[in-house]
């Protein structure tokens, strides 16, 4: 089963709808304006959470009329016990698990407890009302033997299920498309443990760290390939490459933990015909030529300084010249906190910086958490796109 292949055409009149529009500037192409997305808030997926919140209708309306969709979707993963064996490095095979939750104030914590074949290891995760997101409070592995134990659970592949990629597609129509998210096994790894733990493991023991990715490497491989035999949809956004960048780590450790596996994947998206964009926040500076060279499509989300380190029009030009889109740099910070004014002189500049010459599509670098969706934020959003709207044409 396709989403209906990679065809920049839109439609059978070449109409610019927002299929058309996206897939141009993923291809580095000049449509009729800039595309807009507005990240994770996906206006044409009924269930998507945010099209379920009362507080955000008017809003994902303004997004479903004049915006250029992503749904973020992917097929169900499926297998014995597949969710409890999630937190185990891509390995659907069956994983005694006992899990509990209590009440602390406004906070649910639920801790869980994996039986493994050589040890018990614990997880503890906390999410509050009306925040559409989950605090790890204490990872699975505190230590290089909780890691082993980790990696003593047998893989047995995930297996996928499709069956709501009609729905999907059926809701989206021509207004945009449709991208799978997948992790890529460095970062699949490094959350295993807490931040700091995970930067003192792969700088301090670096081959114990090496030889986990390379396990996971062919995990994350083989369910990839798994993935694409069930379905193919448009794009695929790879997560992750952000825990390796400076100046957590050397640029050396990037190119060694990154560079081959995201390769890797890469090639083999692009083997059945979809796209690939490279989700990287943070400072990417001293490694952006290596973030090109795997042979993404695609770079998100360009974080302006001093989140990042470049400024957008050198992105655009670095990633210009290797065929590479840019996808950003529109701050959630500034869409919850900033001014309408301020909103609009982003936008502009951002136009002003990646515009020229296509292959750019004005996105923000987050989306909102919260419920209710605050005025401000909603105003902000509104200007953001109206701003685009009128400053975006070719």
């Amino acid at each position: 089963m396709t989403a209906g292949g990679i065809d920049v055409s839109g439609s059978q009149s070449g109409a610019w709808t927002g299929r058309r529009r996206l897939l141009t500037a993923f291809a580095c192409g000049v449509p009729d304006r800039v595309p807009i997305n507005t990240y994770e808030l996906a206006g044409r997926d009924t269930r998507d959470w945010y099209n379920r919140q009362p507080s955000y209708s008017s809003l994902m309306q303004l997004i479903r009329d004049h915006t250029d969709c992503i749904t973020n979707w992917n097929p169900q993963a499926t297998g014995d016990n597949y969710l409890s064996a999630e937190g185990f490095l891509g390995s659907s095979r069956p994983l005694e698990m006992e899990e509990r939750s209590e009440v602390i104030g406004d906070c649910v914590r639920t801790t869980r407890i994996a039986h493994t074949p050589q040890g018990e290891l614990r997880s503890v995760v906390q999410s509050v009302p009306d925040v559409h997101t989950t605090w790890q409070v204490e990872h699975w592995c505190k230590s290089l033997e909780d890691v082993d134990r980790a990696l003593s659970v047998p893989y047995e592949p995930v297996r996928h299920d499709a069956s709501d990629l009609p729905r999907v597609l059926g809701e989206l129509g021509d207004h945009g498309i449709v991208m799978a998210s997948i992790a890529d096994p460095a970062y699949l790894v490094a959350d295993l443990m807490s931040f700091q733990d995970f930067l003192l493991w792969a700088s301090g023991e670096t081959e114990h760290y090496a030889r986990a990715v390379e396990i996971v490497a062919e995990r994350v491989m083989e369910n990839l390939r798994r993935q694409l035999q069930t379905c193919v949809v448009d794009s695929y956004r790879i997560c992750g490459p952000e825990y390796m960048t400076p100046p957590y780590l050397p640029p050396a450790l990037f190119g060694r933990f990154m560079v081959p596996h995201v390769s890797r994947m890469t090639e083999t998206i692009h083997r059945h015909g979809a796209k690939v964009r490279l989700h990287c926040h943070g400072k990417v500076g001293r490694v952006l030529d290596m973030i090109l060279d795997t042979g993404c499509d695609g770079l998100d989300p360009c974080e302006p300084p001093p989140d990042g380190d470049l400024e957008l029009a050198e992105v655009k030009r670095r990633c210009a010249a290797r065929g590479v889109s840019v996808w950003g740099n529109i701050e959630l910070k500034l869409l919850e906190t900033g001014t309408a004014s301020q909103v609009r002189a982003a936008v502009a500049s951002a136009m002003k910086a990646a515009k020229s010459g296509g292959g750019f599509v004005l996105l923000p670098t987050a989306a909102p958490i919260d419920v209710p969706l605050s005025a401000k934020t909603e105003e902000n959003y509104r200007a953001f796109i109206e701003a685009a709207l009128e400053m975006g044409s070719y």
